[in-house]
């Protein structure tokens, strides 16, 4: 049986990343910003092993949109509240733990 040395648990249990993208808790919100512009803001995406500038990455991809990662939360370009949970899910984020404001 192979121990994960960070964690000290079983490899086959996971990794400490999906651990911590399970009971991560992302809160969701619509902003408007310059000229009337809408951006998805998305926070809570910190902790050990995730980075958020991947996260950001992959949003930007699947949602086909511009964006950024800056002052600890991800901006997106556009209102993206209705696919931010499925897309979140599929990253491997637990769908009940994301907020949607």
């Amino acid at each position: 049986m192979d121990i994960d040395p960070i964690t000290g648990l079983p490899k086959e249990l996971g990794t400490f990343e999906e651990i911590s993208r399970e009971s991560q808790v992302i809160t969701v919100s619509l902003v408007k910003k310059k000229f009337g512009k809408n951006y998805t803001v998305v926070e809570g995406i910190e902790g050990k092993g995730l980075d958020p500038w991947e996260v950001a990455k992959y949003l930007k991809n699947k949602l086909a949109c511009g964006g950024t990662f800056k002052e600890g939360r991800i901006e997106l370009q556009g209102n993206y509240l209705s696919d931010i949970k499925r897309v979140l899910a599929a990253f491997g984020f637990s769908p009940e733990n994301v907020v949607i404001k």
